[in-house]
């Protein structure tokens, strides 16, 4: 889904037994993504938003009991579209894939949600048969990235109103070194700004009243601007992080943790009141490594911050009804 090179390579599929699908609504920018690891990967999450949507993350608690997750689902549609988890579970089970209960597999299905309601018409959402078709379009392949899935009405800087906002997009990266791989997959619906840590420009986020050029949240609000305070709960950026180092839950969680730091290298402000951000860490241990805790958090928060980057340089501007939302690349020259 992008036309040009993206400024960072490599995908969370890089991860070996790592799979990703989308899966997109024609009716309205809308849709749900999902991270699948098949042979069950040992799960962590951490929410920093004060407004998540999630499913199943109390489970992934290091003391809790259940070790490995199947699959993470990545949604539009608010806490309506966690129904698409439903559908993801489906799929997994005709698979032969879940948890072994005695009575039958329970696949573990994370999952987390974005505000996109405002983007066409809100009474359509992921529900279960787009979870399933996403698992069923899945593969180890690089994904599609930008208006895509989970990513198809995500939008970005919307401290100063949706209409002064802009596209916003699913994006991924990966990273190696010392024999360690760490993807991230991450979806940007973030109520501030995108920016590319490596050189501190601004890519994305609220625009001036003309529309023309980028406000600047961080310095307005520091110069005293009044934030609009009606969009509580309308933006977040959910994300899966994945390595093939051998991980305990202590220490997915940790890297789920460190990922975060990602967040807050690209996107300002970050982790407010308004947003729900939330990210999952998978590892599969297929490397047989184990983990080299100090590499896998530089990786991690290096893999999240190029995946928001590569999430606005691939969207595309987005017009519904009178509405249009640009493009880092309408705005941005290289």
């Amino acid at each position: 889904m992008h036309a040009s090179p993206l400024p960072y390579p490599g995908a969370i599929t890089d991860v070996t037994g790592i799979e990703v699908g989308h899966d997109s609504d024609t009716r309205r920018p809308t849709g749900c993504t999902v991270v699948l690891a098949r042979a069950g990967a040992v799960g962590g999450v951490d929410v920093r938003g004060a407004a998540p949507g999630t499913r199943e993350t109390d489970l992934l608690a290091p003391g809790n009991l259940v070790q490995r997750v199947h699959a993470v689902l990545l949604a539009g549609g608010s806490a309506w579209g966690l129904d698409a988890a439903g559908g993801v579970m489906r799929w997994l089970e005709q698979q032969g894939i879940g948890l072994d209960t005695g009575h039958g597999l329970v696949p573990i299905v994370p999952a987390a949600v974005i505000f996109d309601l405002g983007v066409g018409d809100g009474r359509i959402r992921p529900d279960a048969e787009a979870g399933y078709r996403a698992c069923a379009a899945a593969s180890g392949q690089a994904p599609a990235q930008g208006n895509v899935g989970a990513g198809s009405g995500a939008l970005v800087g919307k401290l100063l109103g949706a209409e002064r906002a802009m596209k916003g997009g699913v994006g991924t990266a990966s990273v190696t070194a010392a024999g360690h791989t760490v993807g991230a997959l991450i979806v940007c619906n973030a109520v501030g700004d995108v920016l590319d840590p490596a050189s501190g420009r601004l890519l994305a986020g609220a625009r001036s009243a003309d529309g023309r050029t980028l406000q600047d949240t961080r310095q307005a609000l520091l110069q005293g601007l009044q934030a609009r305070h009606a969009l509580a709960g309308k933006n977040t950026t959910i994300g899966v992080i994945a390595t093939d180092a051998v991980l305990d839950k202590a220490q997915a969680q940790r890297l789920a943790q460190v990922a975060h730091d990602g967040l807050a290298r690209s996107i300002n402000p970050v982790h407010t009141q308004l947003d729900g951000d939330t990210l999952f860490a998978l590892g599969t241990g297929t490397s047989g490594r184990p983990a080299d805790m100090l590499l896998l958090a530089t990786l991690a928060a290096e893999a999240t911050a190029r995946a928001v980057v590569n999430a606005v340089h691939a969207a595309r501007g987005l017009s519904v009804g009178a509405q249009h939302w640009p493009a880092c690349t309408e705005l941005i020259q290289p």
